[in-house]
C-alpha cells in the first residue's frame, strides 16, 4: 500500500456502518472513489465519496445525488449501477457496483487509437447503455473515455451520471456546463441547451478519437476549443487514418453536425445504424449482451414484463401501471421459481463471453499492436513514438524526392499494421534526392526530351525559342537548375544532377525565313508571320532591282535571333545614276578626257584619231550633258575639224 494510502484517513473506516473502505482507487475533482466491502451482504462496492470542501455546497450535493436518481432509474448491462446513497455525519456517498479493469481512456494512451473490432465492440455497448438512458429520458451530459468502464471480465460500461438531467429541464446554465470542453456539443456553447443529440455529438468526438488517436479539435485555451466546436465542421477520420471504413467517416459526421436536427434523434437511432455497418463489414462485437435494459420504478421492482429479445439487441420494457400489489407479488414469485435456473445460464453465458473478451485482447488478434503513424519526424521522435507502444526501431534509408532528408518517409510495416509486441519495425529515413544521370538532350525534340526528364523525376521548367539551322520543334540547349537552387549548369549534351531538378530548354524554331530577292512588302509578311519585326534601309545595287531585299544583317546583340526581335534589311534603290558632262565645242581629246574622268564611255569614229586634236571639235553628244545615266554608260561625240 502506498503512503498516500496508508495517510487516507478513510481507509480501514467503517462507512454508515455498512461499507469497510478498503483502498482508494481513483480521484476526480467532485469525489474520491474507493473500493470498499458490504458487510450486510458481503460482496465488494465501489464507494464515490464527495470531497469534504464541496459537502457545503449546495450545487454540488445536488449534482452528487443527481448522479444516484439518474443511474438508479436504469437496469441496464451496459451503465454501471447505482446501489445506495447516504449521508455519514457531514460525508455524502454513493455505492455503485465495483468494476476492476482500466477507463477507455486508459486504453487509449497505451494503443493511441484502436481497431476497427475494438471500436465496434465499445461503441455498440456505449450506445446500448446510452440507449437505455435516452429511453427514459435522461441525458447524460458528460460522455468521455474517462465515464467509459473496461472491465476484467469483458463487461463494458458507462457511468458517472453526475451531469445528467431529465430531457425536459434541458437548458444548461452556469454549473450545467460542467462537461469536458473537448466533446461539448455546438449548441451547449452557443445557446446553453443540451438534450440527447448533444451526448450524441459527444459520441462522434469520441468516435473520432478512437479511430484516429487524437482529439478534432486542439488548443491553448478552453474557450478556442469550444469556438471551433461551434463553427468547425469535424474533419473525417480517414483524412488522418486512411485505414478507417467509409462508413466509419460517414458516422462521425452524422453524429457530429453542428445543427443537432441534423443528428441521430438519440443513441437507439445511432446504434441502429452502427448495426448496419457491423454487417456491412463483417465485424460484431466480442462481448455478448445478456439481458435487455430495465427501468426501476420507484420501490425497485421491474415494471412489467419484459420483451423477448435476441442476443445483441435491446426492446424497452412494456410499463403497465394498472396492477395492485397482489399480482405484482404472485408474478414475482413466479419469477422467483425460474430464477435459479436463469442465474446458471446467465453465469455460463457471462463466463463465456469473458473468456472470449479475455481472449481477443490477451492473446488474440485484439493483442497485437497497430502500428503508429511515425511519418515526417526524425528517427530519433519515430524511436521514442514506438517504444511507447512497445515496439523496437530499425533504421533503414531511402532516397526521397518529397520528403527531406534526415526525415522519416515510411515505416515497414506501415501504419496501421498490427504486430505483436517487442517486434522490430523499419524506419525508412530520407536519405534526400537521387541522383540521376541526364541524357544527352540536344537533338531530342521537345516532347522527346521532356518524357526524358520525368522518366528521372525532373522537370522542364521553361522553355525558349530560337532561330537555328535545326530542324523546327528539336532541342538545341539545355540549362539544368538544382532543386535547392544555385548556378545553371549546361546539360545539353547530358550531365549528372538530383531528382527535383529544372531544365530550360532551347529550341529551334528552324531557319529565319529567307527573304533576299523578295519584294519590301513580301518580305515583310513573312518575317512577321514568324514574329520577327523588319527594320530596312535601303541602298543602291546595280545588280538588284529596286524594291527588293539586297541582304539581311545579323541580330544586334549576336547569337540567334528569336520571337520579338528585329531584323536589319536591305532594300535595293536602283543602280545609281550621274550627270553626264556637256562637252560640245571642245576638242577631241578634251571632250573624251572629260566624259572618262565622269566614268561614262566615249565613242566617236576611229578616223579622227589620225587628226591633230587642236583642229578637232565636238559639234554634238549622245545622251546631251545634263542627262543622268549609270557609270560606265557610253557616250557618243560628232567631231568636225576646225582648220
Amino acid at each position: 500500500m502506498s503512503t498516500s494510502q496508508q495517510t487516507d484517513p478513510l481507509i480501514g473506516r467503517l462507512v454508515d456502518g455498512r461499507y469497510r473502505v478498503r483502498a482508494r482507487i481513483a480521484r476526480g475533482g467532485m469525489a474520491t472513489v474507493y473500493v470498499a466491502t458490504d458487510l450486510r451482504l458481503e460482496r465488494r462496492v465501489a464507494l464515490k465519496v464527495m470531497h469534504s470542501h464541496l459537502s457545503d455546497d449546495t450545487v454540488f450535493q445536488s449534482r452528487f445525488i443527481q448522479e444516484a436518481r439518474s443511474a438508479a432509474r436504469l437496469a441496464d448491462p451496459h451503465v454501471v449501477n447505482v446501489f445506495d446513497q447516504g449521508q455519514d455525519g457531514e460525508m455524502a456517498y454513493l455505492v455503485m457496483e465495483y468494476l476492476p479493469g482500466i477507463t477507455m481512456r486508459e486504453l487509449l494512451r497505451e494503443q493511441r487509437r484502436l481497431t476497427i473490432p475494438q471500436t465496434i465492440t465499445i461503441m455498440d455497448a456505449v450506445l446500448s447503455g446510452l440507449a437505455a438512458a435516452h429511453r427514459a429520458g435522461i441525458v447524460h451530459r458528460d460522455v468521455k473515455p474517462e465515464n467509459v468502464l473496461l472491465a476484467e471480465d469483458g463487461r463494458i460500461k458507462i457511468g458517472d451520471f453526475g451531469l445528467a438531467r431529465a430531457t425536459s429541464a434541458n437548458t444548461a446554465t452556469g454549473q450545467m456546463l460542467l462537461g469536458t470542453i473537448a466533446y461539448l456539443a455546438p449548441e451547449l456553447v452557443t445557446r446553453g441547451t443540451a438534450d440527447a443529440r448533444s451526448d450524441i455529438y459527444a459520441l462522434g468526438i469520441m468516435l473520432y478519437e478512437m479511430l484516429v488517436g487524437e482529439q478534432p479539435y486542439k488548443g491553448e485555451q478552453p474557450m478556442q476549443i469550444a469556438y471551433q466546436h461551434a463553427t468547425d465542421s469535424v474533419p473525417r477520420p480517414s483524412a488522418k487514418n486512411p485505414g478507417v471504413p467509409e462508413q466509419f467517416d460517414e458516422l462521425v459526421m452524422w453524429a457530429t453536425e453542428r445543427e443537432p436536427d441534423d443528428r441521430p434523434v438519440d443513441a437507439r437511432a445511432m446504434l441502429d445504424r452502427l448495426r448496419e455497418i457491423e454487417k456491412d463489414l463483417g465485424v460484431y462485437p466480442q462481448v455478448v449482451r445478456t439481458s435487455p435494459a430495465v427501468l426501476a420504478d420507484a420501490d425497485g421492482l421491474d415494471s412489467g414484463e419484459l420483451t423477448k429479445v435476441m442476443p445483441g439487441t435491446f426492446t424497452a420494457p412494456t410499463v403497465t401501471t394498472d396492477e395492485d400489489n397482489a399480482t405484482r407479488l404472485r408474478r414475482r414469485t413466479r419469477r422467483n421459481a425460474a430464477k435459479g435456473v436463469w442465474i446458471l445460464v446467465l453465469v455460463l453465458i457471462l463466463a463465456g463471453a469473458a473468456g472470449g473478451v479475455g481472449w481477443w485482447f490477451g492473446s488474440g488478434p485484439g493483442s497485437l499492436i497497430a502500428v503508429p503513424d511515425v511519418r515526417g519526424g526524425t528517427f530519433a521522435e519515430a524511436q521514442a513514438e514506438l517504444a511507447e507502444f512497445g515496439l523496437r526501431a530499425v533504421e533503414g534509408s531511402d532516397t526521397s524526392l518529397e520528403v527531406d532528408a534526415g526525415l522519416v518517409i515510411r515505416s515497414e510495416p506501415g501504419e496501421g499494421a498490427r504486430v505483436e509486441k517487442e517486434a522490430e519495425v523499419t524506419v525508412v529515413v530520407s536519405a534526400g534526392p537521387a541522383s540521376q544521370q541526364v541524357p544527352t538532350l540536344s537533338g531530342m525534340t521537345l516532347e522527346q526530351a521532356t518524357q526524358a526528364l520525368a522518366d528521372i523525376r525532373m522537370t522542364v521548367t521553361a522553355t525558349h525559342s530560337r532561330f537555328t539551322d535545326a530542324a523546327e520543334g528539336t532541342v538545341i540547349d539545355a540549362t539544368l537548375t538544382p532543386r535547392d537552387g544555385g548556378a545553371g549548369v549546361d546539360c545539353k549534351d547530358g550531365c549528372t544532377a538530383l531528382e527535383g531538378s529544372g531544365a530550360d530548354l532551347y529550341v529551334s524554331l528552324g531557319p529565319v525565313p529567307d527573304v533576299v530577292g523578295n519584294s519590301v512588302d513580301a518580305a515583310r509578311e513573312k518575317l512577321t508571320a514568324v514574329e520577327l519585326t523588319p527594320e530596312v534601309t535601303e541602298a543602291f545595287s546595280d545588280k538588284v532591282e529596286q524594291g527588293r531585299v539586297i541582304s539581311m544583317g545579323a541580330r544586334a546583340d549576336g547569337g540567334n535571333f528569336r520571337p520579338g526581335d528585329t531584323i536589319p534589311l536591305v532594300v535595293s534603290k536602283g543602280p545609281q545614276l550621274f550627270e553626264i558632262p556637256g562637252v560640245v565645242g571642245q576638242t577631241r581629246d578634251n571632250a573624251a578626257q572629260r566624259l572618262r574622268d565622269a566614268g561614262f564611255e566615249v565613242n566617236y569614229s576611229p578616223l579622227w584619231n589620225v587628226w591633230p586634236d587642236g583642229l578637232t571639235k565636238v559639234t554634238a553628244q549622245d545622251p546631251e550633258g545634263g542627262a543622268f545615266r549609270r557609270a560606265g554608260t557610253t557616250v557618243t561625240i560628232q567631231i568636225t575639224a576646225t582648220g
